[in-house]
């Protein structure tokens, strides 16, 4: 079969999450196209596999093409695939009428929400449909995030289902230097239902306390239903004592619902979404260079990081995973340059002497990779390297600046809009907070942490260091570091200022104090320095 004839047939019949899933195997050259009904695992028994040529497709678990099977998916619009199948009812009450309101009176952000939400809807309806799950649960991201996913939030969530850290590892979602499942659509979308569907278990089936527990923790959720119990009260999500944000989070959701099942009575008509697949999964074999598969896709690299946030740096993770979700078109060409491509060519390599003095640490921050990467080119157990040892160590294939969506570039790119003049360095001592440290520098908590990537509640680990950027008119040339400064006898504002190559102004902001006031031998002074000034005169 002609490889776009299929891809036109995947298009119009339900048959993938994501549309197709394009599986990269090195060892054949001819391997095939995998075109799935599940995004994670077969619930059906797998068709006996077909042996094919490049020019075809494998098709595991079609369905009959048949019309009159295909009630939803023949709608032209999603979202009126996703109306036809809505179930939750909610009462006519001022909490509903409100979030109502508010979206009917802001369409422009419903236009913004349908094109996030564009590429990845038709992924996550199929996966709830094969699920048997409400089809509301496929508007709770434009609850959670705006379909934003690079969403961030005040209490450590990120992606478009907002999940914090502890429930994403659960769930198995992986976070680490490389790699952040949060803010992968693919995997995310089957952890969130896997915890939603945990959720209304555990909930009897309830769905409104299953949504009020994905928000707040099932433990408070049934801390109230226990305690209305126990009063003899109605333990309905409506009678419920909940946090404002939970008993306004509910009602969002049921609003969204509302407003789509009665679209015409609203006149509100959303930015329509084709209802067929966007994209296609590919998985490499091994670490690809992120820049290398947009160029082998014919894609730009912003385009592909869009479609693919979960990737911190310049390439997936070593140990994966490799999965790349693309436009179909895209997906094809990519998936033909795998087929025949060694693993070695998905990265660039250069060859590095170690030299004396350096360690893995140090060769993995000079090349933007990790220790462990470097161990496994090279086949290294431990830590020790020698002094004129050669590893090979995997490089990105562009300057690090192209990779904007990177968390590095995204980071830089949030100090750029918010940040003063001066930068210093705060490296944490034991005890510190985010909070501590936006008093002592009098900057506000939010850019601090926004400067640092980290959400205002973060904890801290003594050792990290902080970027700290300060209202200054004059912008620093070099390295400017925060100094503790004892007072000595017979030292003066001016004998200070001069030494450390500081105004008496700034002293006098940094520490609220007074020149007209004395110094007291032994008083701490705090000088924020430019170290590389102080040694150009010494």
């Amino acid at each position: 079969m002609n490889r776009w004839l299929a891809l036109t047939l995947c298009a119009l019949t339900s048959v993938s999450t994501v549309g197709c899933s394009l599986t990269a195997d090195n060892k054949t050259a001819s391997s095939a196209v995998n075109v799935s009904t599940d995004l994670a695992n077969e619930v059906a028994e797998p068709a006996e596999p077909v042996t094919t040529t490049s020019s075809q497709m494998v098709f595991t678990d079609q369905p009959t093409f048949e019309l009159e099977q295909l009630s939803p998916q023949q709608e032209a619009d999603l979202w009126q695939r996703i109306r036809r199948q809505l179930t939750m009812q909610a009462p006519e009450n001022q909490r509903l009428i409100s979030q109502r309101n508010w979206y009917m009176n802001n369409p422009q952000y419903m236009e913004r929400v349908a094109k996030r939400a564009e590429p990845f809807m038709y992924m996550i309806v199929e996966e709830i449909e094969k699920r048997g799950m409400p089809l509301e649960l496929a508007l709770l991201p434009i609850v959670e995030s705006a379909f934003d996913p690079f969403a961030y939030s005040h209490g450590r969530a990120a992606g478009i289902w907002q999940f914090i850290p502890g429930t994403a590892r659960h769930y198995g979602l992986e976070i680490n230097w490389w790699y952040d499942g949060r803010r992968d659509v693919y995997a995310a979308t089957h952890a969130a239902l896997d915890y939603l569907d945990a959720l209304q278990k555990r909930f009897d089936g309830d769905w409104l306390h299953a949504l009020a527990a994905y928000n707040s923790g099932e433990g408070r959720v049934a801390g109230a239903i226990r305690r209305n119990k126990q009063q003899g009260l109605p333990t309905d999500f409506w009678a419920l004592d909940l946090p404002r944000e939970t008993r306004a989070y509910v009602p969002k959701l049921l609003a969204l619902a509302d407003i789509l099942r009665n679209h015409d009575e609203y006149a509100q008509h959303w930015l329509p979404i084709a209802n067929m697949p966007f994209l296609a999964v590919v998985e490499a074999n091994a670490q690809i260079d992120l820049a290398k598969a947009a160029e082998q896709a014919g894609i730009d690299l912003d385009t592909l990081h869009h479609y693919n946030s979960a990737y911190n740096r310049w390439a997936t993770d070593p140990n994966g995973p490799h999965r790349l979700l693309l436009p179909l078109p895209q997906a094809e060409t990519l998936q033909q340059w795998l087929n025949s491509a060694d693993a070695s060519e998905l990265v660039q390599w250069t060859r590095h002497k170690v030299k004396q003095g350096e360690s893995l640490l140090v060769i993995a921050k000079r090349y933007h990779t990790t220790a462990q990467a470097i161990q496994q080119a090279n086949n290294i157990n431990g830590h020790i390297i020698r002094a004129g040892d050669h590893l090979l160590v995997p490089v990105a294939t562009r300057d690090l600046d192209d990779y904007s969506l990177s968390a590095d570039q995204r980071l830089a790119s949030t100090q750029a809009q918010t940040r003063g003049a001066y930068k210093i360095e705060h490296t944490v001592v034991s005890g510190d907070t985010l909070w501590d440290i936006s008093r002592e520098y009098e900057v506000n908590l939010r850019s601090l942490a926004s400067w640092n990537g980290m959400a205002p509640t973060d904890p801290l680990r003594p050792g990290k260091t902080l970027v700290v950027w300060l209202p200054q008119q004059q912008k620093a040339s070099g390295v400017v570091r925060s100094v503790q400064y004892k007072v000595r006898a017979g030292d003066s504002l001016a004998r200070i200022a001069s030494r450390f190559n500081v105004s008496i102004q700034d002293i006098e902001k940094w520490n609220q104090i007074s020149r007209s006031k004395y110094l007291q031998p032994g008083q701490q002074l705090k000088l924020f320095v430019d170290v590389t000034r102080l040694s150009s005169q010494s």
